[in-house]
């Protein structure tokens, strides 16, 4: 055993002279993007990871032809066991064309150990050519709450296109040869004098475009309702939503956190399902609203809750209730393809359908689905039932149209005029490609 613990002793003391003397490992490194298509104004990102020892210092350097340019140099102080850093290559004056970005990250020992340096070579293609954006349609008469749809073209092939309206991106899509088409909507909550969508384009190398286009908006005024919350009502919406919120305590408790926090969930889970889309529409003319219906709640309704006199609640109602018979038919709006049937929070029993672009309708409320995830349906076909499952008071169907997840006026998309002028003419202007 005396021979053993010697042996351990001897083990213990060899390797901390060879950790002190040989050193730690050299730094890992970690760059995105690691080659390829670059822009000079793209951002790169460095990662260093002293894997147990520290870090001294970096040096990244581009090399063309017999030119070398020193993009990025760091001396870290004692202690650094990590860093990361961003760069461009603005300011390196590179000609378009291939580069080699060489990295060399130094590490120190924790004492007396010699530093250990990891070089990395990456294969780039500097590309600094501007992209060519231009909007082919015009007129784009936009109503606070509705939707717009723009048709433009792209000189190059892009990695990421759209309308961007302050912080919110809309995925633009393909159409054929150099022609794309973004559908979008304008907020029904933004103040109409911040609404200015342009024309995003991003290439493969991150040179970025960004085009206005000519539109208007006209600002619209939204109803209101105030909903008095009965005893049964509460009773009915607990034992729906008392297993999602077995904190909740009371009716009303379990009720205010379904109305607040389950909608939230489910306005995710719509922006979710909203990628899931055809880059090509689906649809084919004006789309179908639900037959001898009365409206019960219109868009963009705010809706104040009160209970015993007393308001509990405020929010905004996004779709268009419909009333008919008990279990009356649900035809689809138009065609597309289901890309949700099942339980959906306050919506309840609910079908999401696909119509491309980004566009989508949605049916809550129902007694019964006759369709599954992936069946292709024709306007008009029928695919459930109205009910009132989940948070709906009496038997309706709620219809809401969404584009790329935030809601939209579905009464302009009932409208064959509107229709026209805003969406399936713009869609004319789309030219095929020619062969070469």
């Amino acid at each position: 055993m005396k021979k053993i613990a010697v042996a351990l002793v001897a083990v213990v003391v060899l390797g901390t002279i060879l950790f002190y003397f040989l050193g730690s490992p050299a730094p890992k490194v970690s760059l995105s993007p690691d080659a390829g298509l670059i822009g000079a104004g793209r951002e790169l990102a460095l990662k260093l990871d002293a894997q147990g020892g520290g870090l001294k210092k970096l040096s990244v350097s581009a090399v063309q032809g017999e030119k070398m340019v020193t993009i990025l140099a760091k001396d870290y102080p004692p202690g650094s066991r990590q860093a990361a850093e961003a760069f461009n290559l603005a300011k390196a004056g590179l000609k378009d064309g291939t580069f080699t970005l060489q990295v060399d990250a130094t590490g120190s020992a924790p004492r007396f150990g010699a530093a250990r340096t990891t070089t990395q070579a990456h294969s780039f293609t500097l590309d600094t050519k501007p992209l060519d954006v231009a909007v082919v349609s015009i007129a784009h008469n936009i109503n606070q709450g509705g939707a717009g749809l723009v048709v433009y073209t792209v000189s190059k092939e892009v990695e990421k296109t759209g309308i961007v309206i302050a912080d919110q991106f809309y995925p633009g899509y393909r159409q054929g040869g150099d022609y794309y088409a973004c559908l979008f909507p304008a907020p029904y909550d933004m103040d109409p004098g911040k609404f200015v969508p342009k024309v995003l384009a991003v290439d493969r190398a991150g040179n970025e475009s960004l085009v206005g286009i000519i539109y208007h908006v006209t600002p619209r005024s939204f109803s209101t309702d105030r909903i008095d919350l009965t005893d049964a009502f509460l009773e009915k919406i607990a034992a729906e939503f008392k297993g999602k919120f077995p904190q909740g305590g009371t009716n009303l408790e379990i009720f205010l956190k379904a109305n607040r926090d389950q909608r939230q969930q489910d306005r995710k889970a719509i922006a979710d399902y909203g990628r899931k889309t055809s880059p090509t529409p689906l649809w084919q003319g004006p789309f179908l609203r639900m037959p001898n219906t009365a409206p019960l709640g219109g868009f963009a309704q705010a809706r104040t809750y009160v209970y015993q006199g007393k308001e509990v609640d405020r929010q905004t109602h996004l779709g268009f209730d419909l009333a008919s018979v008990a279990h009356a038919d649900v035809p689809a709006a138009n065609r597309g393809t289901v890309v949700f049937a099942g339980d959906f929070g306050i919506y309840g029993q609910c079908i999401i359908i696909d119509h491309g672009l980004g566009l989508q309708s949605i049916y809550g409320h129902l007694s019964r689905i006759g369709v599954k995830q992936g069946d292709k349906v024709e306007k008009g076909q029928i695919i459930g039932s109205t009910g009132a499952t989940g948070m709906a008071g009496g038997d309706h169907l709620h219809f809401e149209t969404v584009i790329a997840g935030q809601s939209v006026n579905p009464v302009e998309w009932w409208d064959p005029h509107w229709m026209k002028n805003n969406v399936t003419g713009k869609l004319e202007l789309i030219k095929a490609p020619t062969t070469k």
